[in-house]
Formats: C-alpha cells, structure tokens, sequence
C-alpha cells in the first residue's frame, strides 16, 4: 500500500469532519435513548453537546497514531 502522507490541512480536515460527525451522531443518539423521557429537542441538544467529547478524543489519538506510524 502506498503511503498517504499527513499534512496539516489533512489533520484539520479530518478533526473538522469528525467533530460534525460526532456531533450529529450523539444527537441521534441522545433521540433514541432519551427522546421519549425528555423530549426529542432537548435529548437531541444534550447528545449533541456530550457526542464530540468522546469522538474528538478518539480522532486526536487517531492522528496522533496516523502521525507517527505514516
């Protein structure tokens, strides 16, 4: 496999892409475990706000990993 170097505009790129990711994914989230208890809205502003504070983490060791093993 050809090696794919990791440039800066890349690393921001991907942190970009990852936070909306995160952040539309815990919404989703949050509508499914806590949208009938809560209210759709407000599960789906709650899992938006806590998704990225996993997902970002995970996509800064990722880099961090692509960084130095590439």
């Amino acid at each position: 496999m050809a090696g794919v170097e990791l440039t800066a505009t890349g690393a921001v790129l991907a942190l970009i892409i990852g936070l909306v990711a995160s952040g539309i994914g815990g919404a989703i989230g949050g509508i499914m475990t806590g949208g009938k208890s809560l209210g759709n809205e407000l599960a789906a502003m709650m899992g938006g706000f806590y998704g990225p504070i996993g997902g970002v983490t995970g996509i800064l060791v990722g880099l961090i990993v692509l960084a130095l093993v590439g």
